[in-house]
């Protein structure tokens, strides 16, 4: 399926090396995935397949990356073609994926329901391949983000309202390498839902426990080293952490 992300495959890969991903999100994501050893994992919205091949290297017996956008797709295989790590990548949700995976892991996806409708979908989708008990870890735009669009620039990216500033309001996310921003950018378009919106469509969904984590709780050693970057981001960061558990 064509998709926005069709053509930012490679840029999402050097992302991770981002300073406040690599010393703040990617360690708060996995400290929230807890231990891996012997899990299965739907990577959904795997994208290029980075975490899909973190989730691995952390101990999962299975995982399976799940994305609608074939340019992501194509990146992600071609990976795993070169550096086979047993990681199976799908555009398709089939019957025979419900009930069977202790964790799902979706990475920025909230953000790109578009309506409130397309958000209870959404939250349905990540529950349904979940065994009961089962866990979603998902990171959806934090309702308290920053809306001054030069806040997060200095960490390689751009939010700007577009229109009313209300629950599912929607953002232009300008996306740029900040070491090296002569190599231009590219805009994706998110949505905001407010934390009510979030949890009622999860609720729904079948998720007992919802638990936000709204700022970041585990950050690297090398973190304290570039503090003067991160602290403005570790105060206001631009998305949260939710830790959720199917009933």
């Amino acid at each position: 399926m064509q998709s926005q992300f069709d053509e930012l495959a490679d840029l999402y890969e050097g992302m991770a090396s981002w300073p406040f991903r690599r010393h703040l999100e990617i360690p708060n994501v996995l400290a929230a995935l807890g231990d891996l050893e012997g899990r299965d994992v739907l990577d959904f919205g795997c994208g290029n397949g980075m975490y899909s091949r973190w989730l691995r290297e952390q101990g999962a017996r299975r995982v399976v990356g799940y994305d609608v956008s074939d340019g992501m797709l194509d990146h992600a295989r071609r990976q795993e073609a070169s550096s086979p790590r047993d990681i199976s990548f799908t555009s398709d949700l089939t019957d025979d994926l419900a009930g069977c995976f202790d964790l799902v892991l979706a990475v920025y996806v909230l953000p790109y329901a578009t309506t409130r409708d397309e958000l209870h979908d959404m939250c349905a989708q990540m529950a349904r391949p979940l065994r009961p008990g089962g866990r979603l870890v998902t990171l959806p735009i934090h309702p308290d983000y920053v809306r001054d669009p030069s806040y997060y620039e200095r960490y390689g990216f751009r939010l700007t309202p577009i229109g009313p500033d209300g629950d599912g309001g929607r953002v232009e996310l300008d996306l740029f390498d900040p070491s090296n921003r002569e190599a231009g950018e590219d805009t994706v378009t998110a949505y905001v839902w407010n934390k009510p919106s979030i949890d009622d469509a999860l609720h729904t969904a079948g998720f007992q426990l919802v638990q936000w984590m709204d700022h970041a709780r585990v950050r690297t050693p090398e973190a304290d080293t570039e503090a003067h970057l991160l602290r403005d981001y570790w105060e206001k960061p631009h998305a949260a952490i939710l830790n959720c558990r199917k009933q």
